[in-house]
């Protein structure tokens, strides 16, 4: 068994590492054309100040595309995991050798356990590129790519965020995140307990400090200040009494004041970190689990929706977990009987199934965040979908016959 363990083991992880590498410099290669555009142009400076070193160069756009790589990676693993595994079991099934393995004692269930054990190795890979080395990549390329051409936002007026503080909210706007990991075009707007206007603070820029806080730059602070109150005026019950109830209803005085200062350096105390202001700006499905739980905990303690960051949170659970399911739907493919040349229709097969899966992943993402479905549901359904498919087909080409 150790024998037959070396030898699939061998060629499987031999094919799966081709295949993945063939994809990757066709992901690289397209990236890379998708930069030529970018080439020569410098991060808003005027045409005669920028030096060499302000331009954005193939260099540039060549570690721009390097750092791309990671989160290929994980997307591509899966699709990568079917298509390696479907050529090895469909060559050994052509060529006698899976025959030959099955007579030395290989029944289905041991191929089956054989395969497992290698859909996990490929699980435990996806969830680290997934959960650390993209993240780190993917934020590295986008500061990257913020130097030269400008700054990481998302729509016109960046990202919105909301914190809840004993008897007070806050809402902040984000406008966009620089290079060097400064917030500019910062907003944030206070509101009493009884969600009137308390104060303004803007600032043109903001960085994260040592404690938490967050320490405006040049800001200017609005406090809005209102004393006494409106004496509640009495319902009149019927229409003849109007005029007399308009009478006796008076109404407290009220004075109200507008207090202006501006600071240099500003400390706000803050519990939003930098992580979620990261995942703000960034898409959700390029951050870490993690980072994406403690996110959707400060949505719901603040009141917020978090539709989507739950189901990119289950999605990043379950999408390594595919990777077993599609070295399940690759093992009938060693129970087929192959004509000379048939090998490749059933490797084409194979990547239809896989960029289907891929498709669809994508796609139940959306409807579930459309429709309102339970997060779980709407990010673990492709998998079971397939998972199904998967232990159909060895039922069917490998038990029963």
């Amino acid at each position: 068994m150790k024998t037959i363990r070396r030898l699939v083991y061998g060629e499987v992880l031999a094919s799966i590492g081709m295949v993945a590498l063939g994809f990757l410099a066709l992901f690289f290669f397209f990236d890379l054309v998708d930069e030529l555009q970018f080439l020569g142009k410098n991060n808003g400076l005027p045409a005669s100040l920028p030096t060499a070193r302000d331009i954005y160069q193939i260099r540039h756009a060549l570690l721009y595309v390097g750092l791309l790589i990671p989160n290929h990676l994980y997307e591509l693993l899966p699709i990568s995991v079917l298509i390696g595994t479907i050529f090895v079991m469909a060559r050994l099934a052509q060529s006698s050798e899976y025959t030959i393995l099955r007579t030395s004692g290989l029944d289905p269930w041991r191929a089956l356990k054989l395969l497992l054990w290698l859909g996990a190795f490929f699980v435990v890979l996806s969830f680290l590129i997934g959960d650390y080395l993209a993240p780190l990549s993917e934020r590295a390329a986008q500061l990257l790519k913020a130097r030269y051409q400008g700054t990481v936002t998302v729509g016109q007026t960046g990202a919105w965020l909301k914190e809840k503080h004993d008897d007070s909210s806050y809402v902040v706007n984000v406008k966009t995140l620089s290079s060097r990991n400064e917030m500019l075009g910062i907003q944030i707007f206070g509101f009493d307990s009884k969600g009137l206007l308390a104060l303004t603070l803007k600032a043109p820029m903001a960085s994260f400090g040592d404690d938490g806080s967050w320490v405006l730059k040049d800001a200017e602070r609005v406090e809005f200040t209102v004393a006494g109150a409106t004496a509640a005026a009495a319902v009149p019950s019927t229409s003849t009494s109007i005029s007399a109830a308009a009478k006796s209803t008076s109404a407290a005085s009220q004075t109200a004041g507008v207090v202006r200062a501006k600071t240099e350096n500003f400390r706000w105390p803050t519990e939003i970190t930098e992580e979620m202001v990261s995942v703000a700006l960034l898409k959700p499905e390029r951050m870490g689990t993690l980072d994406l739980f403690h996110y959707i905990r400060h949505l719901d303690a603040n009141a917020q929706t978090a539709q989507r960051y739950e189901i990119e949170f289950w999605k990043k659970v379950f999408y390594p977990l595919s990777c077993l399911v599609m070295v399940i739907l690759a093992l009938p493919f060693a129970y087929l009987h192959f004509r000379s040349g048939g090998i490749a229709t059933y490797v084409f097969a194979g990547v239809m199934i896989g960029i289907s899966f891929f498709l669809l992943n994508n796609v139940f993402g959306y409807i579930g965040n459309l429709q309102n479905w339970q997060p779980w549901l709407a990010a673990a359904t492709p998998g079971l979908l397939y998972m199904a498919i998967s232990l159909g087909a060895f039922g069917w080409l490998v038990l029963r016959r």
